[in-house]
């Protein structure tokens, strides 16, 4: 029997002994990594505040309008009946039902009738006028007497109205007397607003009206500022 130091038997002790924890250690470790992957969370970042940029995941597209929709809305405005001359937002145009219309004193001067047509914001709110309003004499029965009216040359320009504002538009005709027209007596004139296809019926008390033959065209001007030139 070979005789083994105290000393060396206990080193050859300790040194079995870490082997086995060693091993052991090994094995935990090795079951681990088998049992309990790295998870990932997959989805779409959440939009971040405070002015900062989010990530976008992959396969994500920017959001569209639908079809036939816009960034924008585009102003509208319906036909018009009075002679616009011009295109105005609906949204701000004065409409038949904000006015009011008279005739204003007759201004004669070099053969012709001048009268001035007016147009008054009666509404609560402020809107616009532009271009050339409509006309037309009618009779007792509502019969129109003689052509429309035609335009005379000039720019529209838009006028702006606050309640209570006015703009005019010149009536202008030869003198029956003067240029032999047939003429006729109307009841009233009737006033359509520019963009508009409703009338405003003004009692006419300026007399007789050139209807056909020679000299009879009627004229209005483009709408301006004020009551009267």
């Amino acid at each position: 029997m070979v005789y083994t130091p105290r000393s060396a038997r206990h080193g050859a002790l300790l040194v079995g002994t870490v082997t086995v924890l060693g091993l052991l250690s090994a094995c935990g470790n090795s079951h681990d990594v088998h049992s309990n992957p790295p998870v990932t969370d997959s989805g779409t970042a959440a939009p971040a505040t405070g002015g900062t940029t989010s990530p976008t995941s992959a396969g994500s597209a920017p959001a569209s309008a639908p079809a036939g929709a816009s960034s924008s809305s585009t102003p509208q405005t319906s036909p018009s009946a009075g002679g616009g001359g011009g295109t105005v937002p609906a949204s701000a145009r004065c409409h038949t039902s904000e006015l009011s219309a008279s005739v204003g004193r007759n201004d004669p001067g070099a053969g012709q009738e001048k009268f001035p047509v007016v147009l008054t914001n009666k509404s609560g709110r402020t809107c616009t006028l532009r271009g050339f309003p409509g006309a037309a004499f009618v009779n007792g029965a509502g019969t129109q007497l003689g052509p429309d009216p035609r335009r005379e040359s000039g720019s529209a320009t838009t006028i702006t109205l606050r309640p209570g504002q006015s703009a005019w538009a010149g009536l202008t005709y030869s003198n029956p007397g003067i240029s032999g027209a047939k003429t006729a007596t109307p009841a009233a004139l009737l006033v359509t607003p520019p963009d508009e296809r409703d009338a405003l019926r003004v009692a006419w008390s300026g007399g007789s009206v050139p209807v056909s033959g020679n000299s009879s065209t009627v004229f209005l001007s483009v709408l301006s500022p004020g009551t009267a030139p």
